[in-house]
C-alpha cells in the first residue's frame, strides 16, 4: 500500500484515525502497531514475518545490551552479535543476487559454470527498518537511551507507518517520550493534514509527470547532447519532489497522530556546498551515518588522512545502502571525494551569503552525480555522461521532441521555479532572527477573532490543488515512491 493510492486515502486511513481518536491513549499504540503491520502486509503477508522477527531480536538484544551495562565489555559482545545478524539479514537480501552475478561474471569470464542461485525478492523498506533498529541497540550500548521492556511501543516505534516504507529514519530515543506522552490537538491536526497534502501534490503533480521525461531520457540509445541534460535536470527534479513529497506525508501523517517527526529536506539545492548539501538532503540518513558509521570510524579524532578516509568511506557505504549496483557504489565515492576535497581546502559549509558561483558548481556537481545514480547499469551511466560533455547536438532528438508534452515542460518549468524560489526564501530566512509561526486563526487583543488571511488563502490554495492531485491520481496509471526500492 502506498500514500498516492485512493486504498490509503479513502478506506485505510479514514478507518484507522477513526478507531484511533475513539480510542483511549492506553490501547493507541497497540492500535497503530496493528494497523502498520497490516499496512505492510498489504503488500506480502510473508516478509511480515521477517520484519516481526527483526523487531524481536533487536528487542531482545537491547534487553541484554541494558542488562549488562552502559559500554561494558559484556553489552559490546551482546551488541556486536546483535549487529551482526542485522548486517546478515540485510546482506544477504539486498545484496545477495549482486554477489552472486558479480561473482558469476569473474567465473564466467575464467571459463568456469557460474552458480545458481534462485532469484532473492528485496522487501520493501528492510533498510530502514533494519537501520532504525540498528540504531537502537547502539543508543541502548552508549547510555543514550534505557533499554525499553514495553515490547509493544518498541514494535510500534519500528513498524509505525508513516514512515515504515522510505523514512524518515526514525530514532527510538528521539520517540520514546512521544509514545509514553503525546499531545493530540486540532493545531496539530490541521498543520499534519496541509503538511500530508503538499506532500501529495509535490508527488502526484510535479515528480509523477517529470517522471515520463526521465525516463523516456534515459531510455534513448543515442542521446544528444539536449536530450543527456534534458532527462539529467528532469530526474533531479522529479527526485526531490518525489522522495521529500513523501516525507512531507510522513510527517504530516506523523501530526495527525500526535508525533512530531524530524524533517528530512531544507531546501537542498539551495546549497553552495557539497558538505552543505549533505545537511539539507535526506537529513535522517546523513545524520545516521555520521553518528553511527562516521564517528564509529573514528570521526575527525584520528589525524587528517584517517578524517578524509572515514568522510570517504561513510559516503561509499551510504552509497551502497541505496542498493546493490556499482552505479550507487560510484555515486557514494563521487560524493565522498568532493566531502574530502571540502573538508581539505577549508571550505566555508555554511555561508552567510549567497554566492552563485558556488551554488551552481555545487548543483552541477550534485545533477552530475543524479546521472548515474539514476542509470540501471554502468553502460547507461557512459552514454549519457558521454552526451552531457561531448557539448555537441544541443538540440532535441526527433524521437524526444515527438513524446515531449507542452504540460511536461511546463512542469519542468513549475519544478524549478518552486526550488529557486523557496530555497531562495529559506536562505535569506536563516539569515534573519527566527519569528513565531503564526496560525490562520488570531485572538486580538480584545478577545475578537482574527483570520490571517494569507494563510487562510495558502491552505485553500493547498486543498484546491490536492483535490486536482486526487482526480490525476485517478486517471493516472500506478506510480510508486522511487525510494521504495531502497
Amino acid at each position: 500500500m502506498v500514500f498516492s493510492s485512493n486504498v490509503f486515502l479513502f478506506l485505510f486511513l479514514p478507518v484507522f484515525l477513526g478507531l484511533y481518536y475513539i480510542s483511549g491513549n492506553r490501547y493507541r499504540n497497540l492500535l497503530l502497531l496493528v494497523a502498520s503491520y497490516i499496512f505492510y502486509a498489504w503488500w506480502r503477508v510473508d516478509f511480515l514475518a521477517l520484519f516481526a522477527g527483526v523487531t524481536l531480536w533487536n528487542y531482545w538484544i537491547g534487553l541484554k545490551v541494558g542488562a549488562a551495562g552502559v559500554r561494558t565489555k559484556p553489552a559490546q559482545r551482546w551488541l556486536l552479535l546483535g549487529v551482526g545478524v542485522d548486517l546478515c539479514i540485510l546482506g544477504y537480501f539486498k545484496y545477495a543476487n549482486f554477489g552472486v552475478d558479480s561473482l558469476n561474471a569473474i567465473m564466467t569470464s575464467m571459463g568456469l559454470e557460474p552458480f545458481i542461485l534462485t532469484h532473492v525478492l528485496l522487501p520493501i523498506g528492510i533498510s530502514f527498518y533494519i537501520f532504525e533498529s540498528i540504531s537502537y541497540i547502539i543508543d541502548v550500548y552508549r547510555g543514550d537511551t534505557p533499554a525499553t521492556r514495553n515490547l509493544i511501543d518498541f514494535a510500534a516505534f519500528v513498524a509505525i507507518f508513516p514512515h515504515l516504507i522510505a523514512g524518515p529514519v526514525l530514532r527510538f530515543k528521539d520517540l520514546v517520550d512521544q509514545f509514553n506522552n503525546r499531545t493530540h490537538t486540532l493545531d496539530k491536526f490541521s498543520e499534519g493534514c496541509t503538511r500530508f497534502m503538499q506532500g501529495f501534490i509535490k508527488k502526484v503533480f510535479i515528480a509523477d509527470t517529470l517522471a515520463v521525461v526521465a525516463d523516456h531520457c534515459f531510455a534513448l540509445q543515442n542521446p544528444t547532447t539536449g536530450d543527456a541534460w534534458l532527462g539529467a535536470l528532469a530526474y533531479t527534479a522529479q527526485l526531490y519532489f518525489d522522495f521529500s513529497g513523501y516525507s512531507d506525508m510522513a510527517i504530516g501523517l506523523g501530526l495527525m497522530m500526535g508525533f512530531r517527526f524530524m524533517e528530512n529536506f531544507k531546501q537542498p539545492y539551495i546549497s553552495q556546498s557539497i558538505t552543505e548539501f549533505w545537511r539539507r538532503w535526506h537529513i535522517s540518513l546523513s545524520t545516521w551515518l555520521r553518528d553511527y558509521l562516521y564517528i564509529t570510524l573514528g570521526g575527525n579524532r584520528k589525524g587528517t588522512f584517517n578524517t578524509y578516509r572515514n568522510l570517504f568511506l561513510t559516503m561509499l557505504l551510504g552509497g551502497l545502502w541505496h542498493g546493490a549496483n556499482f552505479t550507487y557504489i560510484i555515486w557514494g565515492a563521487w560524493h565522498g571525494l568532493w566531502l574530502a576535497i571540502e573538508r581539505a581546502l577549508g571550505l566555508d559549509t555554511n555561508p552567510q551569503r549567497f554566492n552563485p558561483v558556488k551554488w551552481a558548481f555545487t548543483f552541477l556537481l550534485v545533477v552530475v552525480g543524479w546521472v548515474i545514480f539514476r542509470a540501471e547499469n554502468l553502460h547507461v551511466a557512459a552514454r549519457m555522461y558521454g552526451a552531457m560533455f561531448s557539448f555537441g547536438d544541443w538540440q532535441l532528438s526527433e524521437l524526444n521532441r515527438a513524446q515531449l508534452t507542452g504540460l511536461q515542460v511546463a512542469t519542468l518549468i513549475v519544478a524549478y521555479l518552486t526550488l529557486a524560489f523557496f530555497g531562495l526564501r529559506d536562505f535569506y530566512r536563516n539569515a534573519t532572527p527566527a519569528q513565531a509561526p503564526r496560525t490562520p486563526v488570531q485572538i486580538n487583543t480584545d478577545g475578537s477573532i482574527g483570520l490571517d488571511w494569507t494563510r487562510v488563502m495558502t491552505r485553500a490554495l493547498v486543498l484546491l490543488l490536492f483535490v486536482a492531485s486526487v482526480l490525476k491520481l485517478s486517471a493516472q496509471s500506478y506510480s510508486p515512491f522511487l525510494y521504495f526500492q531502497f
